[in-house]
């Protein structure tokens, strides 16, 4: 494993000819332009690794550290049968702009790892770019990996133009979690264990389940911590406003077409559910995770990541998958997914060597289960030994109904957008800025997104 630290930002002129008359082709020969346009911000990003002189080496780059770090090199170990005769070398890389800077910098000269980790929510900014090569489907089905293995939710979002450019490690759902003691007070609890849902099936039913859960910890009811976070308003936004049957229409160059009444609606049940009656109202997002691990809370609304933290504080906290509060079953969400960072002339040996590699990591997703992710390999879903992980058995069925980011290449993970429309979400669940100005206000700042120009 290496592990690259990136030098302080810095500019970058044009790298590599002109390869066409195209924006792509000037998108490609300037990698700072790249960088600015795909990671949001200055270029933070660092050289291009060297490539290895060892044929039998999968470079990958990631941006797992701590503990999910750890888990990937054991999961990587627990994989190695599989693959015989390789081995994966994993450059770990700052997540966030400086991951994605890099990559688009490394892709777009052809200089890339042989796969990298990206987050699925920002293919749509890679793919159309010709910064990635697609995956020979043919080949992972060699290697037990088909389509069918995955959720069709998930799965959908991993294609351009009719090829594969993704192949998912994971999803990783916005949920709920819940002291099992304070809800099964509060009545909130099935006889086997399981959140109930119905209970939480209207924004009047799921603000009582939190009047509920506030009564039964004698504290307060539901924490959600969003002050000054770049993507939680969003996240919680998002798969509220899907739930309402509701999507945006997001031609590049043109405005988006919404429903701003359906808009307003969620952000009115927002504003409602951190009033600071039943509900703490002024958290961010470590107070809020403090809320719920010293009890203060009954439920938390979070992602699933936070399983490692919530269980280290109690290992009996329970999970579900976030409720259908407005009647469309819709649960926010992202996935890791692996991609191929563009090859001028890739070497076909290596990049079966590659396929391999991928295929048999993904067989042994039961390791990486433990983190909470939920592996997007279904056939680790269904062993024995996935139905014995608590809670995550409990909230697998998530990945059915997820949402990503919309799919332009402006949107995802880490990026301006979901923070630039957490702080309009911010301003009216925090500073009073009424429900309506703020859908209008969110319609204003996503066509200033669309008017800018496509890099495909």
């Amino acid at each position: 494993m290496v592990y690259l630290p990136c030098p302080p930002a810095a500019s970058a002129g044009p790298d590599g000819p002109r390869t066409a008359p195209s924006r792509r082709g000037l998108l490609r020969a300037s990698l700072g332009s790249a960088a600015v346009l795909l990671g949001g911000g200055a270029l933070a990003g660092c050289g291009a690794a060297a490539a290895s002189p060892d044929p039998r080496t999968v470079r990958m780059w990631d941006l797992f550290s701590g503990a999910d770090g750890a888990l990937l090199d054991e999961l990587l170990d627990i994989a190695r049968p599989d693959m015989a005769g390789t081995r994966v070398e994993r450059t770990v890389l700052e997540w966030g702009t400086p991951y994605y800077t890099k990559l688009a910098m490394a892709s777009a000269g052809g200089r890339g790892p042989d796969v990298a980790v990206s987050h699925m929510s920002r293919l749509a900014g890679y793919a159309p770019l010709g910064l990635l090569d697609p995956w020979d489907t043919g080949l992972l089905a060699e290697f037990g990996v088909r389509e069918e293995d995955f959720a069709e939710a998930v799965w959908s979002r991993t294609r351009y133009r009719d090829r594969t450019y993704a192949v998912p490690l994971d999803t990783h759902p916005f949920i709920v979690f819940f002291h099992p003691g304070t809800a099964r007070k509060a009545g909130l609890l099935t006889g086997d264990g399981d959140l109930d849902q119905d209970a939480f099936s209207s924004p009047g039913r799921f603000l009582e389940a939190g009047r509920e859960l506030a009564a039964a910890s004698g504290r307060q009811g539901i924490a959600f911590g969003y002050v000054n976070d770049t993507a939680q308003g969003w996240r919680l936004f998002y798969g509220l406003y899907r739930q309402t049957g509701n999507d945006f229409d997001l031609p590049v160059g043109g405005t988006v077409t919404a429903d701003l009444d359906a808009m307003t609606e969620v952000i009115a049940f927002m504003r409602k559910l951190v009033d600071g009656r039943t509900n703490p109202r002024r958290l961010d997002y470590p107070a809020a995770i403090a809320a719920f691990t010293n009890r203060q809370t009954g439920m938390i609304l979070s992602g699933e990541w936070e399983l490692g933290t919530f269980r280290a504080a109690d290992p009996r906290t329970g999970a579900a998958p976030f409720p259908t509060v407005f009647g469309t079953p819709a649960v926010y969400a992202d996935a890791h997914s692996f991609v191929l960072p563009r090859r001028p002339d890739p070497d076909e040996a290596h990049r079966r060597r590659t396929h391999r590699a991928v295929a048999a990591i993904l067989k042994a997703g039961q390791v990486w289960a433990r983190a909470g992710h939920i592996p997007a390999y279904r056939p680790v879903t269904r062993t024995r030994a996935y139905a014995r992980l608590e809670p995550q058995t409990r909230y697998a069925r998530a990945a059915d109904h997820v949402v990503l980011d919309p799919a332009v290449w402006f949107a995802g993970a880490g990026s301006d957008f979901q923070n630039s429309m957490s702080q309009v979400l911010q301003q009216s669940l925090l500073d009073g800025l009424a429900p309506d100005r703020a859908a209008r206000a969110m319609v204003r700042r996503i066509n200033t997104a669309l008017s800018q120009p496509s890099p495909a």
